[in-house]
């Protein structure tokens, strides 16, 4: 007992240390002897998580971040899977989503060579059950957000792309019925080209999600969809659609496969470029229903909520980082700008926030992956993420001044990004 104690304090000195010292590792240009440090270990490409995978599908990824140790105590540190977890999306996001992120934000379009590499990294293997040949527990939120996170930090756009997939999968495990995941779940198993993605968001004043325009009917043994969905991500290439609709008045989720009946223009906005968001118009389009008289919309979008969140925390960490490393080049007086306590307010104001998003997510997520009620935890945790994502963004643009203006520097398109956590309900889901 005393040894496992001992290492998950490791582990907690270990994240501790680049969290609140990376101001200090990086004004005596320590960051990349540590880090070294930190992760000789680790393999030298995302290609040989194959190896990692065939550990995960034998021992599956540990569930808990909420301890049995005691009554009401929180064990927050990783388990050696979810640490392994961690440091394999990391170095995926920083070699592979953050070199393509400024060309892919600029072009407005999604990078194809990027399903390649998701594809090698198996990503959806991460959210499949282990019976279709994936690595999936029932219930594996609180991993799914971490690898969210991770992402992130690459870039919030490429990643958001990347994971509708991914989180169609795991809505469909969570909530489909036994016909749909048969039909479906499947698919994704043996097509490895199959994109999915939802459309969940409406074109109307101050959106209710439970109020929706769309409106599915039941005829002829069939249901049909009729209605407008804005800001789809990849809609315009997905083959496989998650559509909220109203039924008999109530608000519910009903699966489409995409044909003539769906037609779409595109919607540009201000941030997301890289998804390539769309408009799409159903007219009569035949669907299934994704869950039962069970089916709970509400954790339906707060799961997605608390996706976003976690997309929208490693973009702040990497905004941070990189104001934490401009602010110590930058000289102005003779000095970094680093030394000015202005900028260094700003920085530890960051540091905090992150910290604080952070927590409140991964208790959402932990009461989640529980089967605890975590609906309060998650509108919470939406809230702050919302409001101090959003700050975050400004204030990395605010660091490097007229710098941050430009396209040059990735701050602008954090920036513009981070600020779809306050506008789009679910559309991912953990």
């Amino acid at each position: 007992m005393t040894k496992m104690m001992n290492k998950a304090q490791g582990l907690g000195l270990s994240l501790i240390t680049r969290i609140a010292g990376i101001e200090i590792i990086d004004q005596f240009n320590l960051r990349k002897l540590i880090e070294k440090s930190l992760y000789q270990g680790s393999k030298a490409g995302f290609k040989s998580l194959s190896q990692s995978q065939k550990f995960f599908k034998s021992q599956s990824l540990k569930k808990q971040r909420l301890s049995p140790q005691g009554k009401n105590l929180f064990d927050l540190n990783l388990s050696e899977e979810q640490q392994m977890l961690v440091e394999s999306m990391h170095q995926f996001a920083q070699e592979i989503l953050y070199p393509l992120a400024a060309r892919a934000d600029h072009n407005e379009t999604f990078p194809q060579e990027l399903w390649q590499h998701a594809k090698d990294l198996g990503l959806n293997e991460y959210a499949l059950p282990e019976a279709l040949g994936g690595v999936a527990d029932h219930l594996n939120i609180v991993s799914n957000i971490l690898i969210t996170e991770q992402l992130g930090q690459g870039d919030f756009s490429l990643a958001a792309g990347l994971l509708s997939g991914f989180s169609a999968i795991n809505a469909l495990s969570r909530w489909g019925s036994e016909q749909i995941q048969a039909k479906y779940l499947t698919a994704f198993n043996h097509l490895n080209d199959l994109k999915a993605t939802f459309a969940t968001q409406e074109n109307s004043s101050a959106f209710n999600p439970f109020q929706l325009d769309t409106q599915a009917i039941f005829k002829d043994q069939q249901f049909y969809i009729t209605g407008e969905k804005t800001l789809v991500l990849l809609g315009e290439t997905a083959d496989l659609l998650l559509v909220s609709a109203d039924y008999n008045g109530q608000a519910d989720v009903f699966v489409a496969i995409r044909d003539s009946t769906i037609s779409y223009k595109k919607c540009p906005a201000m941030g997301l470029k890289a998804c390539e968001t769309v408009t799409l118009k159903f007219n009569q389009t035949p669907a299934e229903r994704l869950g039962d008289e069970d089916f709970d919309y509400s954790a339906f979008l707060d799961l997605g909520q608390l996706m976003w969140c976690a997309l929208a925390i490693g973009t702040c960490e990497a905004v941070k980082n990189y104001c934490v490393r401009y602010a110590n080049e930058r000289m102005a007086f003779g000095e970094p700008i680093s030394h000015r306590q202005s900028i260094a307010f700003i920085i530890a104001d960051m540091t905090i926030e992150i910290e604080a998003m952070r927590m409140m997510l991964w208790n959402a997520a932990s009461l989640a992956e529980a089967g605890e009620p975590f609906h309060r935890e998650a509108y919470l945790a939406k809230l702050l993420c919302a409001e101090k994502s959003m700050k975050i963004g400004t204030d990395g643009v605010q660091i490097l001044g007229g710098h941050g203006f430009t396209k040059e520097y990735p701050v602008e398109r954090w920036y513009r990004d981070l600020r779809a956590t306050a506008i789009l309900y679910s559309g991912l889901h953990a």
